[in-house]
Formats: C-alpha cells, sequence, structure tokens
C-alpha cells in the first residue's frame, strides 16, 4: 500500500536487442519508465516519467528542462553535494527530488562487461556469470588493496554510501525521497532503520549502529555529499563509526 512501481529504463542503449527493449518500455500502457538513458527522452516527451540517477542531471536548469519534458521525478547523481542538492531542490519544489541514501555508488558504465571478459564470454553469451557474486566482484590495486567493485557493465564504489547521518539535513534542503540500492545484507531492516530515524523513533547515532552489522562486508561513506573525497566519512559520521568500533 502506498507504493509506486517504476520500471528503470536500461543504461547505455547500443546493441539492437537493447534499443528494441527500450522502445517496448516506452510505449507500454500503464506504467512509469524511470529514464536512465536519454535515448528514451523523445519518446517519453509529454508523458509523466521519472528521471534515474545515471543521467546527468548536475544543476536546476539540467532539472528543471527534464521537467519541462515530463519528468515528475528526479533521483540525482551520487556524487552531488549538499549544496547542489538544495540549489536543485529549492528551484524545483514540485518535483519530487530523490537522493541515492544507502549502497555502492555506481562511479563508470561501460558497453563491456567486465564479469563476462573475466570468464572469457561475449556481453551476448554472459550466462549472468555476475550472479556469481552479488555483491559484486572485487577490484584490487598492483599492491593488493581493495579499491573498486565490478557488476557487470558498471564500476561500483567499494565503499558503501550511508547518509542516515544525514536525512534531517537533506529533508530540511527539500528532498522528499531516499533511494537505498540493494546489496548483500538484510534490506528490509535497513529500510526500517532509515524510516525510524526519518520518523524520529531513533536518533541517526543509534540508527548508524543499528546499520553496521547489517552490511560489515564494506566500510561507510558519505564524503560525495559533503564535497570531500567520495570514499570518505565526513567528520561527524567518523566519529560514530570509532565510537562504534571500540
Amino acid at each position: 500500500a502506498g507504493k509506486k512501481v517504476l520500471f528503470g529504463s536500461l543504461i547505455l542503449v547500443s546493441q539492437p536487442r537493447e534499443r528494441r527493449q527500450t522502445v517496448e518500455l516506452t510505449e507500454a500502457e500503464g506504467v512509469t519508465v524511470e529514464i536512465n538513458d536519454l535515448s528514451c527522452l523523445a519518446s517519453l516527451a509529454g508523458r509523466p516519467h521519472a528521471i534515474g540517477p545515471f543521467v546527468n542531471t548536475y544543476n536546476e536548469a539540467t532539472a528543471a528542462y527534464f521537467v519541462r519534458g515530463g519528468a515528475e521525478r528526479i533521483c540525482l547523481p551520487p556524487e552531488l553535494s549538499m549544496p547542489s542538492v538544495a540549489a536543485i531542490a529549492a528551484a524545483l519544489p514540485d518535483v519530487v527530488v530523490e537522493v541515492f541514501a544507502f549502497g555502492k555508488v555506481p562511479l563508470a558504465i561501460s558497453a563491456r562487461c567486465y564479469h563476462a571478459r573475466v570468464h572469457k564470454l561475449s556481453k551476448d553469451n554472459c550466462r549472468f556469470v555476475c550472479e556469481q557474486d552479488p555483491d559484486g566482484l572485487a577490484v584490487k590495486t598492483l599492491d593488493g588493496a581493495d579499491f573498486l567493485s565490478v557488476n557487470g557493465v558498471q564500476i561500483l564504489s567499494r565503499a558503501c554510501t550511508n547518509l542516515l547521518g544525514s536525512v534531517h539535513d537533506l529533508a530540511g534542503a527539500g528532498v522528499r525521497a531516499l533511494r537505498l540500492s540493494p546489496q548483500k545484507c538484510d534490506m528490509v531492516e535497513v529500510a526500517r532503520v532509515f524510516r525510524d530515524v526519518l520518523d524520529g523513533c531513533r536518533d541517526a547515532e543509534d540508527g548508524i549502529r543499528a546499520l553496521a552489522p547489517l552490511y560489515p562486508d564494506a566500510p561507510f561513506a558519505d564524503g560525495f555529499l559533503h564535497a570531500i573525497p567520495g570514499f570518505a566519512l565526513a567528520p561527524r559520521l567518523a566519529s560514530r563509526a570509532s565510537r562504534r568500533a571500540t
């Protein structure tokens, strides 16, 4: 109850079968499409739709352009800082502005499938080998340090974005929705923790402590939002994490 399903478009559409799938999606009746590739934009012009985080909505003018075309909801790219998020939300108060609040951040998209290449398979005959790494395939530096994660055609951050410590600031800035990207953990409980903090049933510090054992396989980060390196933690959240560790 109270939920609305969005059908996300493919990203970086290039193959004939991908183009056919995109056409079928944009022509479907009774569904709301989230655009993640601009090849969908013309087909959905004038119809209600959403803009996904893979579209570079970096400023108010770009967001307003999408709204004029029918966008009712915009999930901003995860690398935006708080001032940029606030400026876009303030410029478009009638639009649902969404922020990527939990999960490994998609940093880049390739026309090739990294998972398929690792297993000496082609993208069109990949056998869905990415299923073998539900939390992404770890990428290390030449020195053996953890660096990134790979999921099919996506390069992901190793760190898990966690904006729980800033949810009230985001709400105050006009953000009306938070995106929780599924990871290999109890996402139902993750969503419950976020909901409890938003509703004032628990404070953010307690919520962060609750999230830590749910997803211990990756460090938390919120650097992009605070205009510091994306893999880093802002001092406030870092101090909470250190207290949690002790």
